[in-house]
């Protein structure tokens, strides 16, 4: 194979590769260290967030919205039995990720309702027989997964209920006694450069994907990516690794393109994520969908979608869950800066069964920005808003607080340098999902 051929395949490894290396890499950073106001908890046990999301949690696109509860399931030692508990009619939404950021399944207000249940989750290619009714088992596409449980909360004073209901959010396991393999460990001699290819590589063998995507990836046997044993990037050959590294810069170039809006995109124009998250053609499990509007039928298309998700909102839900919309520009097709001031009007609220918000994030990592207000996100549910005679609520987006104090009730905090909001859009109405409902442009003032 030439040095161009090697390039290219090595960039088609990185885009495939990069959701299940992202995921796992965040995996093993909930396992051993926690993340922000999420403490460290060991496999097939939750980690409790006690507060909303500040800028000091950095984790991709964050919402605001919602206090998190996440699990990493480690099913080698045997199935899980999840306790969900009553949440009286309150949104909240347990989300199922498998290792290659497969949505695979969904429990709660919008799939399966609020009432207390029992559920339990299985390893692939499990025959056991479950003790309750065969509708509440759901099936994971590999032995390590996520739950990433969102509850919803308006602030402080309802922590308390918050609180109560993560207390009765409980996994144990099926049989006692089992022992959780966790994640194989890389090869700690692999120079860092080569590092995202060994992780893949053992990774990928560790937590195969769905059949055809195990076809796919024969084609990686000469990038190293197959083999079995000592790692081959210990000591691999300069023109070798320099054609690795050539590719792996060219793949993160494409996954960071498509991230990004198309150049001839009209000015303004929110970017929908509608069908950002639908690369799950293989793992349908309960509150799933399994229809051919929420189907990327290109698998290798869906590649670079399932790698731009990861990169720009990780773990995130299906739009039919909570839509997702975001823009880099203003009306007039210029980048947002916080050197400058915006609105943006609804004149009628966005069409959500549950609650809407537009949450601030800085360029270009995508994490919360600070700012003297504590405030990163802004909605429906923000107390003191100021709405306009004919019922229309306009934001305003700068860096300094504005000095009327009505605006100033309506201000999202931006960041000094460039900045991309995200509007949220939980249990989505019809009109969010068919294209009707446009959201307006933010406008420079």
């Amino acid at each position: 194979m030439t040095q161009p051929e090697l390039e290219a395949l090595a960039a088609d490894a990185y885009v495939y590769g990069y959701p299940l290396v992202s995921s796992l890499t965040m995996v093993e950073r909930f396992t051993q260290g926690g993340l922000g106001v999420l403490p460290a908890a060991p496999f097939n046990g939750f980690s409790h967030a006690t507060r909303l999301a500040q800028p000091d949690d950095t984790f991709v696109s964050v919402n605001n919205d919602t206090v998190y509860s996440i699990a990493q399931l480690d099913l080698s030692e045997g199935p899980q039995v999840l306790h969900v508990p009553d949440t009286a009619g309150a949104y909240y939404v347990l989300q199922f990720v498998g290792a290659w950021t497969d949505n695979f399944a969904y429990l709660g207000r919008r799939a399966t309702g609020t009432g207390e249940r029992t559920w339990l989750i299985v390893p692939p290619g499990w025959h056991g027989t479950p003790s309750g009714s065969g509708e509440n088992v759901i099936v994971s596409p590999t032995a390590v997964a996520t739950i990433v449980g969102r509850f919803a909360c308006t602030g402080p004073d309802d922590l308390p209920r918050v609180r109560a209901l993560q207390a009765g959010l409980v996994l144990s396991p099926l049989e006692p006694g089992g022992l959780a393999a966790g994640l194989p460990e890389p090869d700690a001699e692999v120079p860092e450069r080569l590092a995202f290819f060994e992780r893949l590589r053992v990774w990928m063998a560790a937590f195969p994907p769905a059949g055809p995507d195990i076809e796919y990836q024969q084609r990686f046997a000469p990038l190293g990516l197959l083999d079995a044993g000592p790692s081959p990037y210990r000591a691999a050959a300069p023109e070798w690794t320099l054609a690795l590294l050539k590719g792996l810069a060219a793949g993160r170039e494409r996954v960071e393109d498509a991230t990004r809006p198309p150049e001839d995109h009209p000015a303004g124009e929110w970017r929908s994520a509608l069908h950002l998250f639908d690369y799950n053609v293989d793992f349908l499990g309960p509150g799933t969908l399994d229809d051919p509007e929420w189907r990327i039928p290109d698998r290798r298309a869906a590649y670079l979608s399932r790698a731009a998700a990861a990169r720009a909102g990780l773990w995130g839900n299906h739009a039919y869950e909570a839509v997702y919309a975001m823009t880099y520009d203003d009306a007039d097709g210029r980048p947002l800066s916080g050197a400058h001031a915006y609105t943006l009007r609804f004149d009628e609220p966005p069409p959500a069964d549950a609650f809407w918000s537009v949450t601030m994030y800085a360029l270009p990592d995508y994490y919360l920005v600070a700012n003297p207000i504590g405030r990163y996100s802004i909605g429906d549910r923000t107390p003191g808003l100021v709405y306009g005679e004919d019922g229309s609520l306009t934001l305003l987006l700068q860096h300094e607080r504005p000095a009327d104090q009505a605006a100033a009730a309506n201000w999202l905090p931006t960041p000094e340098g460039g900045f991309r909001p995200i509007i949220r859009i939980y249990q989505p109405k019809p009109a969010a999902l068919d294209g009707t409902y446009r959201v307006p442009p933010i406008r420079r003032t």
